[in-house]
This record gives structure tokens, C-alpha cells and sequence, in this order.
């Protein structure tokens, strides 16, 4: 990928431009941002997903001045008549189940894979959409076919509307107002305002970038990094208070037990190495609605792989992380790996210069599911 060569998707800036002067700072309109647009999937396609146990979809309809909201998996006759206006069905993870909404992804890369959350599809009816609101991650809402009118703006009252079924600003004030046809594209930055209303019958593809919550992200490394150490051995220096007084107070913890456990969460803490794997663990954790099914073993040496549409592969200095797993490689195999992680493919020469260990790892991975040869 080109990083400094402007793109029409980028309405002529190049990746590396975006990055600099738009990417979380501003919202950006794109007209002709993929000329030529068609949805990956038909109409009775998405429908038919979205009845899927496998993949997490949401029924919003505005009736008569209320909100309703459903969660999937829906059936076609348990969704409204297509002549019915105000209601939108949302599939979320539409790339882990077609491979051109996967393909669709793609363009998006330079952004980075560890902050990639999904490719959404939102089919909507006329006047169909799901209220102003904020989102916690950055968005490009590319329009695939129909209309849609889009109003932003900063939002200086994060107050929502008490008991209703979704999270709608109770105030909104809209500083731009834009109607998207099929090419057309709209970034915007975490927390900015936005309320998409369809005109007529329209499909929106919502490539979202996750932002993790600092306290959050704390959270969850925390449980990771609990699950990686070691259980206690025999061995394992165990707190000793022998010259301990005799106390009138049984009640109260003492400051060398205190002491002790501090010394024990700072050793922890200070392992950075513990920490950069559960990051990279985290990172790569497939969504809750994914599961593999038993995969083929590898064939003939000089096959190329690819990795399957739902493998979250990436990497940072020591470590190779796939699908939540860590593994570590060296020498020239390390290079190799990261070839597959960046291209999502490997050639067969590739795949022959590895050593054993790794072509081992491959071997383990195409029995997971993981990767696949072409």
C-alpha cells in the first residue's frame, strides 16, 4: 500500500495525509469515494444472514414517536413489509461471513488491523435510521446504494433520553447536514454527533475502528495477565513475619503482610513482557460470535495459505499473535510470519523457507480453522 499517493477514497489526500490532518480530529465528506459501489451482498442476501445464529443483528423501528428495538437473529417474515417506513435492520460483522465484505476492508488497512472492529451493513427503509447518538470508535459510512441524509455535529450535551430503548442524544445540533449517494462517504471521529436518516430504501456499510476506554482496556489486560501467571510451586517465596510481635488488635492487617503483597503486584506490574503479550492477546480476540470448525491439514509444501476471514493475525517486536494466542519465532521465520500477518496470504515459496517450528505452527493453525491453502 502506497501511503503518501492520494486515493479517491480519500477524495484525492493520501493515507498518510489523512493521518495527519484528519484521522480523530474532524469529520470529512467524500463525494465519489468508490465510484462504482455495489453492496457485497443483495438485499435477501443480508436479510438471510441476519437470521443466522452466528452473527449479531438488531431490528431499530421509529413508530408513532417511539423507539423499538429488537435483537436478532430474526426470520424474513419477523421483519416489517419493505413498504413500511422508519425501520432499519443492522448486521454487524458482516466480512467474518462474505468474502467481499471482507475485500471491502481491504482499502481501510492503513489504519491498522488492532484497531479494526468491523464491517456493518444497515439496510433501512424510508425515513428508516437509528437516531442521534454518539459512538466511541472512528467510522467511514460508505453509502452502498439509495440515500441517506447525515447530520453532525459536536456535542456539547451528552445527556440521552431517559427510557428509551437506545442511546439518542436528548439534545443534538447539527453543524453539517449531507445527503450520501451509492460512492459517497463520510469519516467522523469518536464522539462527534450524527443522526443518518434514509431517503427511499438504502444500504449504509459502516467500517468501524475500535477505541478502547483506557479503564476498560485496564480491565481486561489485568484478567489476562492473571490467566498468564504461573501457578504457585513449591519453590515460590511465601510471606514469613518470624519476627513478628504479638498483637492486641487481630483485627488489623498487618504492614509487612501489606508490604509483602505490594512488593508482589509491583513485580507484576513492572513485567513488560506480561503486559505486551496480554495486549497482543487482547488485540486479536475474535469476536464473541465466532467459532472455527475443525480445518483441513496442510497439503503439498509449495501450496500458497491465506488466512481465514475471520483470523485476527498481528505482531509487535518479540511476538506473533493470532486469534487471542501468542507464539514466539525467530530468526528469518519471524520475517515470514509477518508477511502472512500483513498480506493475509503467503506464497509457496514463502511457506518453504520456514523452519520446522514454525512450518509446525502452520500445520496447527490450518487444524484450527485458522488459515487455509489456496
Amino acid at each position: 500500500m502506497d501511503l503518501e499517493t492520494g486515493t479517491a477514497l480519500l477524495g484525492g489526500m493520501s493515507a498518510a495525509g489523512f493521518m495527519r490532518r484528519v484521522w480523530q480530529r474532524k469529520p470529512m465528506l467524500v463525494r465519489a469515494a468508490w465510484p462504482g459501489v455495489k453492496p457485497p451482498l443483495t438485499r435477501a442476501a443480508l436479510f438471510a444472514m441476519a437470521g443466522r445464529d452466528d452473527v449479531e443483528s438488531r431490528l431499530i423501528s421509529h413508530q408513532a414517536h417511539a423507539w423499538a428495538l429488537r435483537q436478532g437473529p430474526f426470520s424474513r417474515r419477523s421483519l416489517p413489509p419493505l413498504v413500511r417506513p422508519r425501520w432499519t435492520l443492522l448486521v454487524q460483522g458482516v466480512d467474518l461471513h462474505d468474502d467481499m465484505a471482507h475485500a471491502m476492508l481491504e482499502p481501510f488497512r492503513f489504519v491498522g488491523d488492532a484497531r479494526l472492529d468491523d464491517l456493518m451493513i444497515s439496510f433501512a427503509t424510508d425515513g428508516g435510521g437509528v437516531g442521534p447518538h454518539l459512538d466511541a470508535y472512528d467510522v467511514f459510512l460508505l453509502q452502498l446504494q439509495g440515500c441517506r441524509r447525515w447530520r453532525v455535529g459536536p456535542v456539547r450535551d451528552r445527556r440521552l433520553v431517559d427510557g428509551a430503548p437506545l442511546k439518542l442524544l436528548r439534545h443534538f445540533e447539527a453543524t453539517h447536514d449531507w445527503l450520501l449517494e451509492p460512492g459517497d462517504m463520510l469519516y467522523l471521529p469518536p464522539m462527534w454527533g450524527h443522526d443518518g436518516v434514509a431517503v427511499g430504501e438504502c444500504m449504509t456499510a459502516s467500517i468501524g475502528f475500535r477505541a478502547p476506554a483506557r479503564t476498560a482496556l485496564a480491565r481486561d489486560l489485568m484478567h489476562l495477565v492473571a490467566e498468564s501467571l504461573p501457578e504457585p510451586v513449591s519453590a515460590d517465596v511465601v510471606y514469613r513475619d518470624v519476627a513478628g510481635a504479638a498483637t492486641a488488635t487481630p483485627a488489623r492487617i498487618a504492614s509487612g503482610l501489606q508490604a509483602f503483597a505490594r512488593d508482589a503486584w509491583q513485580r507484576v506490574q513492572g513485567d513488560a513482557t506480561l503486559m505486551r503479550r496480554a495486549l497482543g492477546q487482547w488485540l486479536s480476540e475474535p469476536k464473541a460470535q465466532v467459532w472455527f470448525t475443525a480445518g483441513l491439514p496442510l497439503g503439498s509444501a509449495d501450496r500458497a495459505l491465506r488466512l481465514d476471514r475471520r483470523s485476527r493475525m498481528i505482531y509487535d517486536d518479540d511476538h506473533v499473535f493470532l486469534n487471542g494466542e501468542w507464539f514466539r519465532v525467530g530468526g528469518h521465520d519471524v520475517r515470514i510470519l509477518r508477511k502472512l500477518a500483513d498480506q493475509r496470504r503467503l506464497s509457496g515459496a514463502d511457506r518453504q523457507r520456514l523452519g520446522a517450528s514454525a512450518r509446525a505452527l502452520l500445520v496447527q493453525w490450518a487444524l484450527a480453522g485458522w488459515l487455509h491453502e489456496c
